[in-house]
């Protein structure tokens, strides 16, 4: 690591932006390959982001320290904060026993993961411009200098915050940099833009001092219980909705802020002009003392150059990416970490350290088999359906991976010559259709996935019913995280098997999960295609 940058007049392998988790994760791993590599990070220690956010200092990442379970892959399943490492030292349920730590334990947390691996950072080093040449990307600082990579990976996360186009924001607060001291807020009128959790974090906050709280927003609410995506609004920032719906003063408001306008002075009240969405649209105008904008981030794409600026979507706010993770028009542009939630924006977790992590370790081997001619690890395995069963029951019963990455990251088994298969752990599901594992080949891809309808009703509801436990018969109902198999060749769909819900997610038992298996497996090598005689 490098209080003062280092310059190289030879191209490293990899240029990495950013010292959060997912640089140090893939710096770390990159070290581990032998490639040569340089983080360059804006802030004088990693972990610059968690410095300042949340801005109330608690995270909402689980952090299960009593699990009961010696096996330290099941264990990752509820320690959404930990990096990928061999060393059990550097878990982060060391730091913390805290279920949702404290912001600053995490802080301590990065800095000794990049002393333990002593990575190669240089901080202090703002990306200022970055630009293509010959050899690859020439990223250039704040002070002048170059460093040159032969490919570019972005793990910068959303740094920038995002503002949607409403006249008159511009004079309202931003989360990023509003008092956190509910005290400044005493008796006053305020106005809360965003629905997700910095917003209801900010509107906890203030519960005990303001006068009224309105959080406002276009779209509906939505609660992680139930859309099982946890960058929905969590359980432990939920209070206020308890003063909206007991008529404390407060409330949720459904439309949209057509026009913000402050009267002058500093002591001047705002007043908005609002759409009610559930109410035809009725316009109203509202004072209020103070605007809080708490409507996300985005990536900031401003340093690249005209010639390799990365396309963007979904508002700009992200940039938009190939299922290996890279700039869908930029080639050797990669990103890794919380941008490329682009992938399975609010359906699954590259979003999150949890989910992204095992993201990281994919791109890590996509670009080992795309640059460095090294093959994608794999397990030699009998094709006999017996074993292909049990080796799949094994991974999903203690998997991390397809734990954390539902639906996005599965292990995939390859059917090779003769006899033989290949089993590869962890491989992005949109990536393996297009990667030479799967070239020529049949092939089965292992997911744990929820039911296509799993977010439509209220999972607390006991007159709605679902699908019984340890059912095979239910099992392609099953709404709860289960196990699904899918065999494909040439990319085409020819058989689904899901492994029948259990309520505390044990699929091994023998009648219940593992014969059908079997018989599955069994009678795949002859399916074909629909419309080819099957």
């Amino acid at each position: 690591m490098h209080n003062q940058p280092l310059y190289s007049s030879e191209a490293l392998d990899y240029l990495v932006i950013g010292a959060g988790p997912a640089g140090l994760q893939l710096g770390h791993l990159l070290a581990t390959a032998g490639h040569t590599y340089r983080i360059l990070e804006a802030g004088n220690r990693p972990g610059t982001f968690f410095q300042k956010f949340p801005r109330h200092r608690q995270l909402i990442s689980s952090n299960k320290v009593h699990t009961g379970i010696d096996d330290p892959e099941f264990n990752l399943r509820m320690d959404w904060n930990s990096l990928l490492s061999p060393d059990p030292e550097l878990l982060f349920t060391r730091y913390s026993k805290r279920y949702f730590p404290a912001a600053d334990d995490y802080v301590r947390y990065l800095a000794d993961f990049a002393e333990a691996f002593d990575l190669d950072i240089a901080f202090d080093t703002r990306a200022v411009r970055i630009r293509r040449d010959d050899d690859g990307f020439t990223v250039t600082d704040q002070h002048g200098g170059d460093h040159r990579g032969r490919r570019l990976v972005m793990a910068t996360g959303v740094s920038r915050p995002y503002i949607p186009d409403v006249p008159g924001i511009e004079t309202a607060e931003d989360y990023s940099d509003v008092s956190v001291d509910p005290e400044n807020f005493t008796d006053q009128r305020v106005l809360i833009l965003g629905k997700g959790n910095s917003a209801l974090e900010t509107a906890d906050n203030l519960i005990e001092t303001a006068a009224v709280i309105h959080v406002a927003g276009p779209h509906s609410l939505r609660l992680a219980w139930a859309s099982h995506y946890v960058g929905h609004l969590r359980a432990v920032n939920n209070n206020f909705l308890d003063t909206y719906q007991l008529k404390s003063q407060n409330a949720i408001l459904d439309g949209n802020v057509l026009s913000i306008e402050k009267e002058p002075g500093d002591g001047g009240r705002y007043r908005v002009r609002f759409s009610f969405s559930r109410a035809n649209e009725v316009v109203k105008e509202i004072p209020y003392d103070r605007i809080i904008v708490c409507t996300g981030f985005r990536f900031d794409a401003s340093p690249f150059d005209p010639e390799c600026r990365p396309e963007l979507v979904i508002n700009d706010r992200f940039a938009a990416l190939t299922p290996a993770y890279e700039s869908v028009n930029v080639p050797g542009l990669y990103f890794a970490g919380t941008l490329t939630q682009q992938r399975d924006f609010k359906k699954s977790t590259n979003g999150f350290i949890h989910g992204f992590r095992y993201g990281v370790r994919a791109l890590s081997r996509i670009l080992d088999e795309r640059h460095h001619d090294r093959a994608w690890p794999a397990q030699p395995l009998a094709t006999d359906p017996s074993a292909l069963a049990d080796a799949v029951v094994a991974r999903v019963n203690r998997s991390s991976a397809l734990w954390q990455q539902f639906g996005v990251i599965g292990d995939l088994l390859v059917a090779a010559d003769g006899d033989q298969a290949r089993y590869h752990e962890e491989v992005p599901v949109a990536y393996a259709h297009e990667s030479p594992l799967t070239a020529g080949a049949d092939y089965f891809i292992v997911t744990l996935e929820y039911g296509p309808d799993h977010d439509k009703v209220d999972p607390f509801d006991i007159t709605v019913r679902r699908a019984a436990q340890n059912s095979v018969g239910e099992a392609f109902d099953a709404s709860y995280l289960h196990p699904v198999i899918r065999h494909f060749r040439g990319g085409e769909l020819l058989g689904i098997h899901h492994m029948a819900e259990n309520l505390e997610n044990e699929w091994n038992h023998p009648k219940v999960h593992h014969v059908p298996l079997v018989e599955f497996f069994a009678r795949e090598p002859d399916a074909q295609p629909a419309g080819a005689g099957r």
